[in-house]
C-alpha cells in the first residue's frame, strides 16, 4: 500500500511506516500521524493527540517531530523533540502509548513488487500485499535469531527491546501509584480518626462549659436578690473561669479549621447562633442546618420579620429585652422568641387552651404569670386587652419573662437555649420529663448536670416523634430569626443587627 500528496521525486527514499496493528504505509512526502480524520496516518488510542507527529523530508534525511502532541514522542524510552530516519527509527507515541516503526527504503530498492511503481494515495484496507509481505519479513514465525536477514533481526530486536522496557516502566509507574494510593488511604484513614477524636474531644469540653453554665445558674437562683457577697465572688471566680474555657474552645475550633472559607456566610451563621443559644457546632446535624435554612426562606417570603423589628425599634423595646436577658446572664438572642410569641405587641391574646388565654408580648398563661409576680386582670377569661392585667405591661412581663426562661435553663434544659424554647412552647414539665427518661452516660451520673448526655441534638435523635410539630416549629422559627437578625442585610433586608450593641456584653 502506497500513500503519497503529489507526485514522487526521484532523490527521496521511500519511507515505510509501521502501524501498532501491523499495516505497513510508505511515504514520499510529508505527513502527519493522529486521531483526526485529517491525519494521513490515523491512531485510534487515548494517548494520541489530534495530531500528534509528523514526517518531512529536508537537507537529505526523513525527520520524524512531536507535533506539540499532550503525550509526547519517546525514542528509546527518552522524551525527543524529533528524530532523524537514518536507517530505522523506532517511535512511542507517550510513554507507554502506541510504537510506529519508521524504515528507509532507498529509490531503486522499492521493496517487494513495486520497483518504479508510482505510489497513489488509497485506502489501506484495500491494498493487503505489501502489508502481508512486510508482516511476514518482520514479524513472522521463527526467532529473531533465526534464518532471517540483519536488517530484519535488528528490526525485530529493537522492537523487542522497546516492548521489554514499556513492560518493566508499566510495571514499576503501576507499582508506585499503587504504593501513592494506599499511602494517602492510610494517611487519609489516619486523619479522618485524627480529626474525628479532635472533634469529640473538643465536644465534650464544650459541654464542660454547659454544666459549669449549670452550675452557675443554679447559684444564682439562690443568690436572687439577697446580695450575699461571698456566693456574689464564688459567682464571679466561676464566670471568670468560664470565659478562660470559652477562649480555649475557640482555639479549639480554630484548630480544626471549623470555620473556615468552605462554609457559606449562612452556614457560619447557623453555627454561631446555634453555639450562642448553648448548642455545641461540632454536633449540629445536616438535618438542623437544611431546616434552619427552609424556615429562614420563610421569614424572606414575608414582610413579617421586618415589621416586627421595626415595631420593637419605634416602640423601644430592644435595648430594655436585651439588657434583661444579659443581666440574667443569658444570651440577648432571647429577644427573638418574643417576635415568634407576638411580634412584639403587647396587647394581643392567644387562642384558648386548657391553661386559659395567653396573653401579652411573651404570651403568659394565667398560673405562670401568677407564679413571676404578674397581677392577672379580671378580663382573665376574655381574649381582650386588660390594663389591670401585668401581663400586658411589656416591662413587667419581660422582666418575668427572662426569670421564667433562666429557670428552664438552669434545671433539665441543661442550659441548651433549644431545649428552653421547647419548654417555653411545649411546656417545661413534658421537656423536663422527656429529658429525664433519656439515658445517660454511667460515669457522669453523679454530677449535677449532663449536657453531653442530654441536649437538643440528642432530643431530636431520639425523641423526634414524641415532640409535637408546633414545637419544632416554634423552636425553628426562633433560631431562623436569631440567624436572620445576625446580618439581615445578607438577607435582603434593610435595616442592621438590631442586638448589636448588645452582643459582646
Amino acid at each position: 500500500m502506497s500513500l503519497s500528496r503529489g507526485g514522487i521525486s526521484p532523490n527521496v527514499p521511500v519511507l515505510h511506516v509501521c502501524m501498532p496493528d501491523g499495516r505497513v504505509f510508505r511515504f514520499t512526502h510529508a505527513f502527519t500521524v493522529g486521531r483526526d480524520p485529517e491525519c494521513d496516518l490515523r491512531v485510534q488510542h487515548p494517548k494520541v493527540s489530534r495530531v500528534h507527529l509528523e514526517g518531512s523530508y529536508r537537507d537529505g534525511h526523513w525527520t520524524i517531530e512531536d507535533a506539540k502532541s499532550a503525550n509526547g514522542m519517546f525514542v528509546d524510552g527518552q522524551r525527543v523533540h524529533s528524530g532523524t530516519v537514518d536507517d530505522a527509527l523506532t517511535v512511542s507515541m507517550g510513554v507507554d502509548g502506541p510504537i510506529l516503526m519508521f524504515e528507509l527504503h532507498p529509490r531503486g530498492q522499492t521493496g517487494r513488487g513495486t520497483a518504479g511503481a508510482a505510489p497513489t494515495i488509497q485506502d489501506a484496507r484495500d491494498d493487503n500485499a505489501v502489508l502481508a509481505d512486510l508482516e511476514k519479513k518482520y514479524f513472522g514465525a521463527g526467532s529473531p535469531t533465526g534464518p532471517a536477514g540483519g536488517r530484519t533481526v535488528m528490526i525485530r530486536r529493537a522492537f523487542e527491546r522497546v516492548h521489554k522496557k514499556q513492560r518493566r516502566r508499566l510495571v514499576w509507574t503501576v507499582a508506585a501509584f499503587t504504593l501513592l494510593l494506599l499511602a494517602a488511604a492510610v494517611h487519609s484513614v489516619y486523619r479522618a480518626r485524627q480529626l474525628a477524636r479532635q472533634q469529640e474531644l473538643a465536644q465534650l469540653f464544650f459541654y464542660d462549659m454547659k454544666a459549669l453554665d449549670v452550675a452557675i445558674a443554679n447559684i444564682e437562683r439562690r443568690l436572687g436578690d439577697s446580695g450575699d457577697k461571698e456566693i456574689q465572688a464564688q459567682v464571679a471566680s466561676q464566670r471568670a473561669r468560664r470565659r478562660q474555657m470559652d477562649s480555649t474552645y475557640d482555639s479549639y475550633l480554630q484548630a480544626l479549621n471549623i470555620y473556615d472559607s468552605r462554609l457559606s456566610a449562612e452556614d457560619r451563621l447557623i453555627l454561631r447562633v446555634t453555639r450562642r443559644f448553648g448548642e455545641c457546632e461540632l454536633g449540629a446535624p445536616e438535618e438542623y442546618m437544611r431546616l434552619v435554612k427552609r424556615y429562614i426562606k420563610q421569614w424572606q417570603s414575608s414582610p413579617r420579620f421586618a415589621n416586627a423589628i421595626d415595631r420593637a425599634t419605634r416602640m423601644g423595646y430592644t435595648a430594655r429585652i436585651a439588657q434583661e436577658f444579659i443581666n440574667q446572664n443569658l444570651p440577648p438572642q432571647f429577644f427573638y422568641l418574643a417576635l415568634q410569641e407576638s411580634d412584639f405587641d403587647a396587647f394581643t391574646s392567644g387562642p384558648p387552651t386548657k391553661w386559659g388565654f395567653a396573653k401579652g408580648m411573651w404570651q403568659f398563661i394565667p398560673d405562670t404569670g401568677k407564679r413571676y409576680g404578674l397581677a392577672i386582670g379580671p378580663l382573665v377569661d376574655v381574649p381582650k386587652p386588660d390594663v389591670r392585667d401585668d401581663r400586658h405591661d411589656w416591662e413587667k412581663a419581660t422582666r418575668a419573662a427572662a426569670r421564667y426562661i433562666k429557670d428552664i435553663y438552669s434545671t433539665e434544659a441543661q442550659a441548651s437555649g433549644l431545649l428552653v424554647m421547647a419548654s417555653y412552647n411545649w411546656g417545661e414539665n413534658r421537656v423536663i420529663k422527656l429529658i429525664q427518661s433519656m439515658p445517660s452516660n454511667p460515669l457522669l451520673e453523679s454530677m449535677p448536670s449532663n449536657p453531653a448526655d442530654r441536649n437538643f441534638w440528642k432530643v431530636l435523635a431520639r425523641y423526634h416523634e414524641r415532640v409535637p410539630d408546633q414545637t419544632y416549629e416554634y423552636v425553628f422559627n426562633i433560631v431562623s430569626a436569631a440567624v436572620i437578625g445576625e446580618d439581615p442585610r445578607l438577607f435582603g433586608m434593610s435595616f442592621d443587627n438590631p442586638l448589636a450593641p448588645y452582643d459582646d456584653q
